[in-house]
């Protein structure tokens, strides 16, 4: 039974694109959790310096300014410099610290899907496009790059702020503060509405993608056919069309995040405006000083700001968890062809006797065609033949057979008297000479090569 494609496997206990899909990220963070911890310290040094700025602002303007005291105006501006230097180098660690994580998981990520993808079996490209399985390999692991390099960090940075100062907040003014929690859900409506929306569309961006690089990798594998039939300008519409039908996806989602961008930060600075008003009437009447109200305003634009960064990173992370369930289903596809627990040896030196006994077997991708029907013939050692007959007889699958690319449906192969599934493939290609029909050149020197 063939594997099925990639992006068709997935954890069926989730649903599709949920974020809970990024979990199983952690296997790949797990082992830089020395770096994770010190750049969660940073984090929070960094979140705790920001939220401690209203504070100090809250008695800049109490007893420096409305005070007249110069000398505490003087302290002040000592210590924001030496807050500031600490912000700075925070921020610096953070920065640097996230942004290794994310590059290293990706390598680590990159490196784990190729080692699995050489080991599936020439039956699952049968009924797999490749260009969908290199999307995978560069597109999403890129996409992850962004998201556990930076996108993550600003989320939970953004999210430490929003409850940090929502805490100020309520201490600063519990009157304003109830004003403003009045405003969440004016703020959840739009983001949970249009942030399924925006997952949608981003899964379907990353589909079109993925066709660009299947149509374009078909066209270049096939150039000479192409070119044979001066097919040119009919690729060139198609694959138009297709590029076309990519941004219109990519135009669709990149509108739907910025209404989401939009509505959420009009609605929480204009509830912000509003809120000013009203504490600019409680300082006139003398429920709350002037510090209070400043250190509120900047705690409220903090907050205010805080919910408009995660809103914006929430499409990020969503596009992020289609990219992983990707990825994870690509790792999870099993190869058809392995080594048994525990192989038979071949014999040493090889003897190169070879038997097809009633053999019947279809391609993956032509199940109800029967590329071999009933093959029988012995080889005895140090015999020579040829297999000869007309193009489509079955030539070629004889030897892919013979190098246990496929399994045949029935009957059964023999190379020296031992039966193909009970040896490691591996010690049976290396003792057969392969010269393909078409030599294939990799990027490497002549003698890699």
């Amino acid at each position: 039974m063939s594997s099925p494609s990639p992006s068709g496997l997935r954890d069926e206990r989730l649903p599709r694109g949920s974020l809970k899909l990024l979990g199983q990220l952690w296997q790949f963070v797990r082992p830089y959790k020395l770096q994770l911890g010190c750049a969660i310290a940073a984090l929070l040094v960094a979140a705790g310096t920001v939220l401690g700025l209203g504070m100090g602002l809250r008695r800049l303007v109490d007893e420096g300014f409305s005070a007249g005291n110069a000398a505490l105006l003087n302290q002040a501006v000592l210590v924001l410099f030496g807050v500031v230097i600490l912000l700075a180098a925070a921020i610096y660690a953070r920065f640097y610290l996230v942004s290794w994580i994310g590059e290293r998981v990706v390598a680590d990520i990159r490196k784990r899907v190729f080692d699995h993808i050489l080991t599936l079996s020439p039956a699952y490209y049968e009924v797999t496009r490749t260009g969908e399985v290199l999307s995978r390999l560069t597109t999403d692991t890129t996409l992850l790059q962004t998201v556990v390099g930076s996108s993550v960090s600003i989320a939970i940075r953004n999210a430490l702020l929003l409850v940090g100062g929502s805490v100020l907040l309520l201490i600063t003014s519990t009157k304003l503060t109830a004003l403003v929690f009045l405003v969440v859900p004016l703020v959840l409506l739009p983001i949970l509405t249009y942030g399924r929306r925006v997952r949608r569309l981003s899964r379907d961006s990353q589909d079109r993608i993925a066709d660009l690089g299947v149509y374009a990798g078909e066209a270049l594998d096939a150039i000479r056919t192409v070119q044979a039939f001066v097919h040119e300008g009919e690729d060139r519409r198609r694959f138009s069309a297709r590029v076309e039908d990519a941004f219109v996806t990519a135009r669709r989602r990149i509108g739907a995040r910025a209404m989401l961008t939009a509505v959420v930060i009009v609605l929480v600075f204009g509830a912000v405006s509003v809120i000013l008003w009203i504490g600019g009437h409680d300082v006139l009447s003398g429920r709350i000083s002037a510090g209070e109200l400043s250190a509120f305003v900047f705690y409220a634009i903090i907050v205010a700001g805080s919910a408009g960064a995660v809103s914006e990173v929430i499409g990020d992370l969503q596009r992020a968890a289609g990219a992983t369930e990707r990825l994870m289903g690509l790792l999870e596809a099993e190869p058809e062809i392995t080594a048994p627990a525990t192989p038979r040896a071949l014999p040493v030196p090889a003897r190169g006797a070879v038997s097809f006994e009633r053999v019947v077997f279809h391609y993956p991708s032509r199940p109800d065609r029967s590329a071999l029907q009933g093959l029988s013939f012995t080889i005895e050692p140090g015999e020579k033949v040829a297999i000869v007959g007309p193009s489509g007889a079955g030539k070629t699958t004889v030897f892919q057979l013979l190098l246990r690319f496929y399994d045949p449906q029935n009957g059964s192969i023999r190379v020296d008297g031992v039966a193909l599934p009970e040896a490691d493939p591996a010690d049976l290609r290396a003792r057969i000479g392969l010269v393909p029909q078409e030599p294939v050149v990799f990027s490497a020197d002549a003698w890699e090569n």
